[in-house]
């Protein structure tokens, strides 16, 4: 895949960042070599290759999954301008 300068605008102007022609044309250049080298990762066979979250093999740190209210009901309705048992009091609304 090649990049033209028409499409190095038209990415800029979708990012909303100002390009001049310059820059443009300087860009042009920049975004084929990385498309280049992103090609170059698509040759690399990566059969039977396990997916990784690090370098070293570790186990990730789970906590436990349990259901809590948070413990923060009081913190919740303190600047409530009513509240009564940890709920809000608003008016009623008869139409």
């Amino acid at each position: 895949m090649s990049v033209d300068i028409d499409t190095v605008k038209r990415v800029a102007r979708l990012s909303r960042i100002a390009v001049d022609d310059a820059d443009a044309e300087r860009m042009t250049g920049e975004l084929n070599a990385i498309l280049g080298f992103v090609e170059q990762l698509n040759e690399v066979n990566v059969e039977g290759v396990e997916p990784m979250t690090s370098v070293i093999p570790m186990a990730m740190k789970k906590r436990q999954d349990g259901v809590t209210d948070g413990n923060k009901a009081d913190d919740i309705v303190a600047n409530a301008p009513v509240s009564e048992d940890n709920f809000f009091v608003v008016p009623k609304v008869v139409e």
